[in-house]
């Protein structure tokens, strides 16, 4: 079966996945409802929500693990519901927890997947013994992985992942209960597959982990998205940004603060002094407003020796577009799926 001809026809590049429509019910429960997304190929997009909005069920469908009710999705050129033998050639899934075989040593784990992929026993024992030196395994190569540290089974089952040399690679909240040194160490991976060509689609909700790897987000709540666009595109949705004001002479600190306070400029935005940094904290809403401050700190005769604009942080645009801070459950009282289906959303 050839793979599905997805060129838009209009000199855009091709999307290493596309989704259309997106659907997936859990008797009541949609928990996709209409996803629309495309990840660019050599690329990182980032997949944002919180906990229940359906990012490991969007996993699950483009992985092949389970079948969408209704839309249309393509990963690779394949379609995942009329090609899915083929598309699992060229994908690699990390999933939130490692899921290695303790009772064998590094080495056998990644061996055992080769040959399930097909390679020839000497392909799987040199791509093993590759992967296990890529992520620092080799001293622990012979031994069971059941003796492993969390951070070393979360790099075995990312280079198991990878044994199929993937062209689009799934990472399903990949740092989950790692400590910060682990987590850098995933990331820096991350990183590098991407320079070696790999599309990865990450589901998280560490801010900063979104912020370390993603060149695109799409935030998901309740299975529909709300948002997507670079993360600069996603802070300026927000529609505020912080004016940092620092005057040459720090006593000038709090008469400025007031002084901006009085004229209203920022409307019932409070201005703030920042102590420790010398600066004057004024939140602003248009060009206009910034304009006026800059024009009324002049007027007043306030030398300034610095001035520079902040857009919200990642963490804001989260909270401020789905209403909750990341990794906060949802009352999902109303809409809870059964016992054995809580894990697919």
């Amino acid at each position: 079966m050839t793979r599905t001809d997805n060129n838009p026809g209009d000199g855009a590049p091709t999307p290493a996945v596309t989704v259309r429509g997106l659907v997936k019910h859990y008797g009541e429960t949609k928990a996709l409802d209409g996803v629309d997304l495309d990840v660019r190929e050599g690329t990182v997009l980032g997949v944002l929500g919180p906990n229940g909005a359906g990012k490991t069920t969007l996993v699950r469908c483009l992985s092949t693990l389970i079948t969408p009710d209704a839309g249309h999705a393509t990963v690779a050129g394949y379609d995942i519901v009329r090609q899915p033998r083929q598309l699992r050639r060229v994908i690699g899934l990390t999933g939130q927890y490692a899921s290695v075989d303790e009772k064998i040593s590094g080495f056998e784990n990644l061996y055992m997947i080769g040959r399930l992929l097909d390679l020839s026993r000497k392909d799987a024992r040199r791509r093993a013994t590759d992967l296990l030196e890529r992520f620092s395994l080799t001293e622990a190569a012979t031994r069971p992985a059941g003796t492993y540290s969390g951070g070393m089974r979360r790099r075995l089952d990312l280079a198991a992942s990878l044994i199929g040399q993937p062209a689009v690679l799934y990472l399903d909240e990949p740092t989950t209960g790692l400590d910060p040194r682990t987590r850098n160490e995933v990331w820096d991976e991350v990183k590098r597959m991407v320079a070696d060509g790999v599309t990865v689609l990450l589901t998280t909700q560490y801010m900063e982990e979104a912020e370390q790897l993603a060149s695109e987000l799409t935030v998901i709540d309740r299975g529909k998205v709300i948002a997507n666009g670079g993360i600069h595109e996603l802070k300026a949705q927000v529609g505020g940004r912080t004016l940092r004001l620092r005057p040459a002479d720090p006593l000038e600190l709090r008469p400025l603060a007031a002084m901006l306070d009085q004229l209203g400029i920022t409307g019932l935005a409070t201005t703030t002094v920042d102590s420790q940094t010398g600066t004057v904290l004024v939140p602003i809403l248009s060009d206009e407003q910034l304009t006026a401050v800059v024009g009324a700190v002049t007027a007043r005769g306030t030398t300034i020796a610095s001035i520079s604009t902040e857009l919200p942080s990642l963490d804001e645009v989260f909270l401020s577009l789905t209403g909750h801070r990341a990794g906060t459950p949802q009352d999902t009282d109303a809409t809870r799926l059964p016992a054995h289906e809580e894990v697919a959303v």
